[in-house]
């Protein structure tokens, strides 16, 4: 699924762990060119998943041609990293975004602020952004 000298699973522990890493999204303007933009995240089965609004840059991007890539990394010795490409795919159900604003906010501001999340980001307009995993590439102990 990609190089990577990491071990089987590690890269979802990684993008897992606590505090929550904030994912770097990558996507591409209508012009062709790169933006990229922070994202909370959460994983389910297969999926990362995280929120936006569909009038945003990401959003617009994601729309029009739902081709993404995320990059979470370690800012500490010995460095890991962990790069995600996917196609992306939306959801608008009002249940869906509540669900999900909720619970990645749990992991970002923690579940005693998921509710407030819930409520603030679940609304019309927020997209439920699943990431179908194509490419997975992870480096451990990059200083080493």
């Amino acid at each position: 699924m990609g190089y990577t000298d990491a071990p089987e699973g590690w890269w979802r522990e990684f993008v897992l762990a606590s505090p929550a890493k904030t994912g770097k999204l990558a996507v591409t303007r209508k012009d062709g060119s790169p933006h990229v933009a922070p994202v909370w995240v959460d994983i389910d089965g297969s999926d990362l998943v995280f929120l936006t609004h569909k009038d945003t840059i990401k959003g617009k991007s994601i729309l029009r041609d739902g081709r993404v890539a995320l990059c979470f990394d370690d800012e500490q010795p010995p460095f890991h990293f962990v790069t995600i490409a996917g196609r992306a795919v939306v959801d608008e159900d009002p249940d869906q975004l509540s669900y999900w604003a909720g619970r990645t906010a749990a992991r970002y501001m923690g579940a005693d602020r998921a509710d407030e999340y819930a409520a603030r980001n679940g609304v019309p307009g927020e997209m439920v952004v699943r990431v179908k995993i194509d490419k997975i590439s992870a480096k451990v102990n990059v200083s080493d």
